[in-house]
């Protein structure tokens, strides 16, 4: 089993800078490609970034140049990272870290981000 911790998210303005962070624990040898969804009010839970083991990294188009993935092994932890820069109003959501086994998917708790003046 995989638990994921979120951590991070709040108020900001536009054109500020917010970091969410995501710890792993349990069956952490067992996650593969790990990333952030995020869901708006009224609207799907849509992919934002992923990070594979080996640090290739994919990025939603309005999220690039903006925000930065990435991901840290220490030991007996995994930490996913999300720096996100030059924030717009539609980037409030709900953020949920991700992470893939061969078997499951797996979720954090989620992570309200609200972007207003």
């Amino acid at each position: 089993q995989v638990q994921l911790v979120e951590s991070g998210g709040g108020l900001v303005q536009p054109g500020g800078s917010l970091t969410l962070s995501c710890a792993a624990s349990g069956s952490i040898f067992s996650i593969h490609t790990m990333g952030w969804y995020r869901q708006a009010p009224g609207k799907q839970r849509e992919l934002v970034a992923t990070i594979s083991p080996g640090a290739t990294t994919n990025y939603v188009d309005s999220a690039k140049g903006r925000f930065t993935i990435s991901r840290d092994n220490a030991k007996n932890t995994l930490t996913v990272s999300l720096q996100m820069n030059s924030l717009k109003p539609e980037d409030t959501a709900v953020y949920y870290c991700y992470a893939r086994t061969v078997v499951a998917a797996h979720w954090g708790q989620g992570s309200q981000v609200t972007v207003s003046s």
